[in-house]
């Protein structure tokens, strides 16, 4: 039987969450898991005396913690673009993430004429996600696709669409919004832009009144 001390112990777990920060698709997770991990591993280095550990990894600590609060506090420019259901470049956008989408929403199939919404979400003049949504029923629209790539997936872009420009859908005249979850993580996602569990014609929905 391995005779592993509890000091090294505390080692591999540093290490673990160091490796698992690279695998993280979100900048932001990747910043704060790989500040836990290099803290972990910042004070494993000063408790075994290898100085050179312990100040390399509590630099990163640093250089994690100053990165996470720009990215918290900096002032960004957001806007919802609307554009028509045939636009090449909304085509070739899906078609490229096409594979990260599945993973959220494995029942997404794009339908030309179905959107009465079509946009794309733009974070500093760059394309950051998608947004699909068609008529359900009177001042209802049901969200066939919200989608944010990776690099963008901090929740700002979910806030701005559903909280600080919740007026874009209200002015055109609807109240409700309204989908279905399809994975875990987007269920998650939408508990926390303030959507509910409901019964809607028989069929358990996350909606959201405006």
């Amino acid at each position: 039987m391995l005779d592993i001390s509890l000091l090294e112990w505390f080692g591999y777990l540093a290490s673990v969450i160091i490796v698992v920060s690279m695998l993280m698709d979100s900048i932001v997770k990747l910043r704060w898991f790989n500040l836990i991990g290099a803290a972990l591993f910042s004070t494993y280095g000063f408790l075994i005396l290898a100085l050179p550990v312990g100040f390399l990894n509590l630099f990163i600590v640093l250089a994690d913690a100053y990165y996470i609060f720009k990215m918290y506090n900096k002032k960004e420019y957001f806007r919802i673009l609307e554009i028509r259901r045939t636009n090449y470049y909304l085509l070739d956008f899906i078609e490229f993430h096409n594979l990260d989408i599945q993973k959220y929403f494995p029942k997404f199939e794009y339908v030309e004429g179905l959107n009465t919404i079509t946009c794309l979400i733009l974070r500093d003049m760059a394309v950051a996600g998608v947004f699909l949504a068609h008529e359900f029923g009177e001042k209802t629209l049901f969200i066939g696709l919200d989608y944010v790539i990776p690099q963008y997936r901090d929740l700002k872009l979910g806030r701005y669409i559903f909280e600080e420009n919740k007026d874009f859908f209200i002015k055109k005249g609807y109240n409700k919004l309204c989908t279905k979850s399809q994975s875990e993580t987007h269920s998650k996602y939408l508990k926390k832009m303030g959507f509910v569990v409901e019964t809607v014609n028989d069929e358990k929905l996350f909606v959201k009144n405006l």
